[in-house]
């Protein structure tokens, strides 16, 4: 019965658009409609830099609510916290307000196991920034960052600690890869616009 909880609230909790609902208040205009048709921070800063980064803040913060308030709500349960944060991914990828079109679960994600693996996250952080200094390519750095993810558990939790929840972490980077297929395909073809370009 907990995790039935945990999988509505936190489903909930990722599925709210905050990137549409920005774009529509503060434009008028539907962010699906303009660059990527994606509604995460990426495609927000297309319309508005400072509503981008507003999205990609909201976004995370969703995240890490629904990690919050399941270790508040069922203390000692470490699998649920997992749960929670895997949720809340998919909330923001499939959201029932927008007809399960969404986004692609890398902020929500950076928030939600931020609650989790502080030091983990940070150093993701800090891969991202790199690749994404050398290459100006958002979707190749995440990808790659997201894609590490597991094995940057590895690398600074010991294994108890990460044991709990490693399904969720895998599935996580799995869903989030999967949904950037259109950015692999224009990776691959030499078609990806680099930050601040345009598509025509």
């Amino acid at each position: 019965m907990s995790a039935i909880i945990v999988i509505l609230y936190s489903y909930l909790l990722g599925s709210i658009p905050f990137g549409y609902v920005l774009v529509r208040l503060f434009y008028g205009q539907d962010v699906r409609t303009t660059g990527s048709g994606n509604i995460g921070a990426t495609n927000v800063s297309r319309t508005s830099p400072l509503l981008g980064v507003t999205t990609l803040v909201l976004d995370a913060c969703k995240g890490a609510a629904a990690v919050f308030l399941t270790r508040s709500f069922f203390p000692g349960q470490a699998s649920l916290l997992g749960l929670a944060a895997l949720m809340a991914i998919i909330g923001h990828m499939l959201p029932c307000w927008l007809k399960f079109r969404g986004g692609k679960g890398v902020a929500t994600g950076l928030g939600s196991f931020a609650v989790l693996f502080p030091k983990t996250i940070l150093l993701m952080i800090a891969v991202f920034v790199l690749i994404f200094g050398a290459f100006r390519y958002v979707s190749l750095a995440s990808l790659l960052t997201v894609a590490l993810f597991p094995a940057l558990l590895f690398a600074i939790n010991s294994i108890d600690v990460v044991r709990p929840v490693l399904c969720y972490a895998i599935a996580s980077s799995f869903l989030i890869v999967i949904k950037h297929h259109e950015n692999i395909r224009r990776l691959l073809n030499h078609s990806e616009p680099r930050f601040r370009e345009r598509r025509k």
